[in-house]
């Protein structure tokens, strides 16, 4: 007979939103790992569920409240599964979560997450937990012992937190707080662990990432010159970053971009609306022209560069001229993708008080704009049909004998060959574009 006090906890964490989050869930699960807990794919198997929330999209509360009903039947059947919700709704929310669902059992921020193991110990006395401040010390040096697993070849690394830009439709500065930037030395560090592990690739994170300016040896560092230090790391290979704004894309960013050889070709760069009314109604701090020349003067450093972005269709008091402007500055640009979304109210910023665009115009003005997106990325792809490009490969492919990964410019690739392994970085000629992936063949 199996002695069960031996047997690991189970964990089952649901992440939603951007990489930030998932980079977060990762550390969470490391943290509960000291604890005794071992992470499984569902939440029928677990006795902790974790949802780490995002505050971003429409109505995410109402979503999270939903997800946890779902939880209702399963916690009647198993009384000492513990539920806890985490990340920026946990954040905004706080208290209001325990009192509607009182099966919850903890509620902990994204800026207080290395305090789970505490916080865990106290519902297991049988008390509620809540954390939601927005403490001092730095919480990704508390969870700095890493395990030593092997581990995926691609990673995510978070440099830089919180938003100082206050644009009128964004929660992120009240649920994430103030710009901080991590120490460089511990930055590294965490990255020679992670390639240690068999890491080729590194995405920096952060909410404006690059605004960060670390503090370090030799003064403050900007991201060109962690960029620079991450560069001469043996065994990484690839160097990303996200999500970046424009008016801090700086001009030694701007040439590593040309003169670093493992940073990709490939630069999120959001700009949202391409009217410059709408800009500052948006409260970017920039207009449309100023975007452009930036865009001009980073493809002169690599003319290669795939450029991504974010758009919000449908902003309040929106007319047809200000999204025929936003059509023209995509048309100028020609994205390689890019992320859109009609506008959606967040209660507590400037915008949530402005009148709303029609419903249905919104969405027509979102169909019109995918269209236009959709054909720039299409295009782009049909383009790197017989080039030449390096591949780092992940996983196995869908069909037999294939193998998948992403390219320097982060398009999804599929080779069929023998003798590849996740984490090898080849040279493949690609052979067809399909609709959301290349095929090629291995040089």
């Amino acid at each position: 007979m199996t002695d069960q006090s031996t047997d690991p906890k189970k964990l089952f964490i649901r992440t939603y939103g951007c990489q930030m989050n998932v980079y977060d869930s990762e550390r969470m699960a490391e943290a509960m790992g000291g604890q005794g807990y071992v992470e499984v794919g569902s939440p029928d198997e677990a006795d902790m569920i974790l949802l780490n929330t995002c505050h971003i999209r429409e109505k995410a509360a109402e979503k999270v409240y939903s997800e946890l009903g779902r939880f209702k039947d399963l916690k009647d059947a198993k009384p000492d599964l513990k539920i806890g919700v985490a990340g920026c709704v946990a954040q905004a929310e706080g208290e209001e979560i325990m009192r509607r669902q009182p099966m919850v059992d903890l509620v902990v921020g994204p800026q207080t997450y290395h305090r789970l193991p505490e916080m865990v110990e106290k519902v297991g006395r049988g008390e509620k937990a809540l954390d939601t401040d927005f403490p001092l010390e730095d919480k990704f040096e508390v969870l700095k012992n890493r395990p030593t697993a092997k581990r995926a070849p691609t990673a995510f690394l978070t440099v830089q937190e919180g938003c100082d830009k206050f644009c009128a439709f964004c929660v992120v500065p009240y649920t994430r707080g103030a710009e901080v930037s991590r120490p460089p030395e511990r930055i590294l560090r965490e990255a020679r662990e992670l390639v240690e592990r068999g890491v080729r690739e590194i995405t920096l994170l952060g909410q404006n990432v690059n605004a960060y300016h670390g503090a370090g040896d030799g003064g403050d560092w900007s991201l060109a010159r962690l960029i620079w230090a991450l560069n001469d790391i043996d065994g990484l290979e690839r160097i990303r970053f996200t999500t970046s704004h424009p008016n801090d894309m700086s001009d030694d960013l701007i040439a590593a971009h040309g003169e670093c050889a493992k940073l990709m070709p490939y630069l999120h760069l959001p700009v949202q609306s391409g009217s410059d009314r709408i800009l500052k109604r948006m409260n970017r701090k920039h207009t449309a022209e100023e975007y452009l020349r930036l865009i001009e003067r980073i493809r002169a450093a690599r003319p290669d560069i795939l450029i991504s972005g974010d758009f919000i269709v449908g902003f309040p008091e929106e007319t047809d001229r200000d999204f025929e402007d936003t059509l023209d500055l995509i048309r100028a640009v020609n994205y390689g993708q890019a992320f859109s979304f009609k506008y959606s109210s967040r209660p507590g910023t400037p915008a949530a008080e402005r009148p709303l665009v029609d419903e249905a115009e919104a969405s027509d003005r979102l169909h019109r704009l995918q269209a236009l997106i959709n054909e720039q990325a299409r295009g782009v792809m049909d383009g790197m049909v017989g080039r030449e490009i390096g591949v780092l490969f992940e996983k196995p492919g869908r069909m037999e004998g294939q193998m998948a990964g992403k390219s320097d410019y982060l398009h999804a690739v599929h080779v069929k060959a023998e003798g590849i392994a996740p984490g090898d970085l080849r040279r493949v000629r690609i052979t067809e574009a399909g609709p959301n992936s290349l095929a090629g063949a291995l040089v």
